[in-house]
């Protein structure tokens, strides 16, 4: 019995676990490559585009064209990931100025 509710309460504290908040990610390549363009363009207009954000958008689409889909929803998610930072950083830090004592 006790072996039991141990099993049990396993199974009722992973199952709440794995029904987290986060944010349904689309997984159709276009609407994803669409969503990192509009999220690399929102970053350049405050000057926050990360250094390598258009590069993983071009090698996704290589990767998409050759078969790899994966690899290019990968590559399309970081691409996505470093607009929305790149932007984020931007705006937290555009009254950053030199530090002194």
């Amino acid at each position: 019995m006790k072996k039991l509710a141990v099993i049990a309460a396993a199974l009722l504290l992973f199952g709440c676990a794995s029904t987290g908040t986060k944010m349904e990610e689309p997984a159709d390549y276009a609407t994803l490559v669409q969503q990192a363009n509009e999220s690399i363009k929102k970053a350049r207009s405050v000057g926050g585009e990360w250094r390598d954000s258009t590069k993983f958008l071009k090698k996704a689409a290589k990767a998409e064209k050759a078969g790899k889909i994966e690899k290019a929803l990968k590559l399309v998610k970081k691409a996505k990931f470093e607009g929305e930072m790149g932007y984020k950083q931007a705006i937290e830090q555009k009254d950053a100025g030199p530090w002194l004592f």
